[in-house]
């Protein structure tokens, strides 16, 4: 693709991708790169995502921090940064049909998970695990997104309270995978065009994203998260079996 059609592809994802994130909490990169694999590859689409959730979650946490919980933020970030490493060695040696097989699988566990159990108790240990899980997911298919949040889903918190601590643990973890992509040579020109497209659109994507957030009752909420990962995961297998 020619530089302005990157751009234009980067914005226009991540601005739909932006939304959904502020309606539900999370499903930025959930929407963002399965579209993208198929068109940039593995690689850029992993990329670019940690740099636009980085740019949009660190302004979104500065903004309602007031509303995060930094207790349990610690017991997913801290296990994360086991899991980051290992995750970014997997996407650099599987393929892209392989990961996409795993993108898919991942969605579809988390919709699983979802839909059967109506409020799972996630205690200590269990939300450890999920940072654990999420910080593998987040370098090897740029997904962390489930993991997390169906591990903050076991918690008491409020809608705004999970919202808001989701934006804190994806911004500790996009600041450890961007300095491992650094470190690997990964950061390519077709993932800084996506990802500075991507950065520039997030906002109007999560302006109107808030919109549907503020109108959203709990149940409501959990029904919207039910949703973008049931389309997330159909979109997975798409790509997957293409």
């Amino acid at each position: 693709m020619e530089l302005i059609e990157l751009f234009a592809l980067g914005f226009a994802v991540y601005v739909v991708a932006s939304a959904v994130q502020a309606a539900v909490g999370f499903g930025m990169t959930v929407v963002a790169v399965p579209v993208l694999i198929p068109l940039v590859g593995a690689v850029p689409a992993v990329v670019s995502s940690v740099l636009v959730s980085l740019a949009l979650c660190g302004r979104v946490w500065w903004r309602e921090r007031a509303h995060v919980d930094t207790v349990l933020t610690r017991r997913l970030s801290l296990p994360a940064l086991l899991g980051l490493p290992a995750g970014a060695a997997l996407l650099l040696a599987v393929s892209e049909r392989q990961l996409a097989l795993l993108v898919a699988a991942a969605m579809l566990l988390g919709v699983i998970v979802v839909a059967a159990v109506e409020r799972p108790r996630i205690g200590p240990f269990g939300q450890r695990i999920g940072g654990l899980a999420s910080g593998a997911l987040l370098t090897s298919t740029g997904l962390n997104g489930p993991a997390l949040v169906l591990t903050v889903q076991g918690t008491d918190l409020e809608p705004r309270q999970q919202r808001a601590t989701l934006q804190a643990a994806f911004v500790v973890q996009d600041v450890v995978a961007l300095g491992l992509f650094l470190a690997l040579g990964q950061v390519g020109q077709t993932a800084l065009v996506i990802g500075v497209a991507g950065a520039l659109g997030a906002p109007l994507g999560w302006l109107i994203g808030d919109k549907v957030f503020s109108r959203l009752s709990p149940r409501r909420f959990r029904r919207a998260v039910q949703a973008t990962l049931a389309v997330s995961a159909l979109g997975s297998i798409y790509s997957a079996t293409k």
